[in-house]
């Protein structure tokens, strides 16, 4: 008990001293994170309002991938995106594997389904209840979709908070992709995860006090933008 007591206020120290290692670790995992998720919300929200209104062949089909794709293990993206941006793969001449640059491609693909999925629902909710209006004046399937989720931009936000917390919070393909390379690709996960089979508990335990933090955030960034939305609903009736 006394050893992880020590290790705890040591852990404590680490952050409020602004500990340079640690805090860079803590900048680089937002900024590939924040990257990830602005890159696939751009194509997440377009994707999902489509699919919201789209009729094609095989379109259950493509929301049933799509729903899958919300398991989709982050060792298993990892994977794929290693053996594409090897050299001896398809995407080696980009030269970029072990890169921030790698890290971000990777977890665009484990975040992107989720927008996408999660962005379709809400279209596709919204539009049963209130798309008659704008059909009858005269606005295109696609048009209505965009419009809704204008209108449901505390939704949406929502949306890229819960995207947000699956890519901060993954290991498994930061750390394939990326190599976790001290001072280049280490981020909160893969050096609390280094750091703790290395048993050096206070750096870890502090980055797990960093992360634990920016978990409650995002929560409790969800939950205030679902009480706006939630207001916003019941001034709408």
């Amino acid at each position: 008990m006394s050893a992880f007591a020590e290790s705890f206020r040591t852990a404590v120290t680490l952050v409020v001293e602004a500990d340079p290692v640690l805090w860079r670790t803590v900048g680089l995992s937002l900024k590939v994170s924040l990257s990830a998720c602005v890159i696939a919300a751009g194509f997440g929200l377009a994707g999902g309002a489509w699919l919201a209104v789209a009729r094609f062949p095989g379109r259950r089909a493509v929301l049933a991938t799509l729903n899958t794709l919300l398991a989709l293990p982050s060792v298993v993206v990892g994977l794929i995106v290693y053996l594409l941006l090897s050299r001896s793969g398809p995407l080696g001449s980009w030269g970029i594997l072990f890169t921030p640059g790698a890290m971000v491609i990777a977890q665009t693909i484990l975040v992107l389904p989720v927008i996408a999925a999660l962005s379709r629902q809400l279209v596709h909710d919204s539009l049963r209840d209130g798309g008659d209006q704008l059909r009858s004046m005269g606005a295109r399937p696609f048009t209505c979709a965009v419009l809704m989720l204008l209108h449901e931009r505390w939704a949406v936000a929502t949306i890229g908070l819960t995207a947000f917390g699956r890519a901060i919070s993954e290991v498994g393909a930061v750390m394939i992709v990326g190599g976790n390379i001290d001072g280049v690709t280490r981020v909160i996960t893969t050096t609390i995860a280094l750091e703790t089979s290395k048993g050096d508990l206070p750096l870890a335990l502090a980055l797990g006090l960093v992360l634990l933090g920016l978990v409650g955030l995002i929560n409790a960034g969800i939950a205030f933008a679902q009480r706006v939305q939630g207001g916003n609903l019941e001034l709408a009736r």
